[in-house]
């Protein structure tokens, strides 16, 4: 079971940050979140780079980089290596983008709540 934010965490909060309302509109822990703001900043990182960056384990930052790419939040790409060899560099969806999904995602769980409400008591 997941110890990620939900939607009841974003209800709940006043003021969500903008990293609050990503974690909680896609089910990402924080430091998932986390990664993927420092990936905005950074892109085409790789995970030896982003694990410096975010001061974790390259493993966790691996296992971010997945749910991130799962969520549709970042890419990757592969760069050969002069010597042989090669590296993947990881890029953040645009923020716009991002803010496009958050919005249609949002839309779509009130669409959900309306319809839970309107259907309330209309089985009797």
């Amino acid at each position: 079971m997941s110890d990620a934010p939900d939607m009841g965490d974003l209800v709940e909060t006043e003021n969500p940050s903008f990293q609050h309302v990503l974690a909680c509109v896609f089910g990402i822990q924080a430091h998932e979140s986390r990664t993927y703001l420092t990936l905005l900043e950074s892109p085409g990182s790789t995970v030896a780079e982003l694990a410096d960056e975010l001061d974790r384990d390259r493993s966790n930052v691996n296992r971010s980089l997945t749910t991130l790419m799962e969520k549709g939040l970042a890419d990757r790409e592969r760069r050969l290596l002069d010597p042989g060899g090669y590296v993947y560099q990881y890029t953040a969806t645009d923020l716009p983008e991002a803010k496009q999904l958050l919005h249609e995602a949002l839309d779509e769980w009130v669409e959900q709540v309306h319809a839970s409400i309107d259907a309330y008591g209309a089985e009797e």
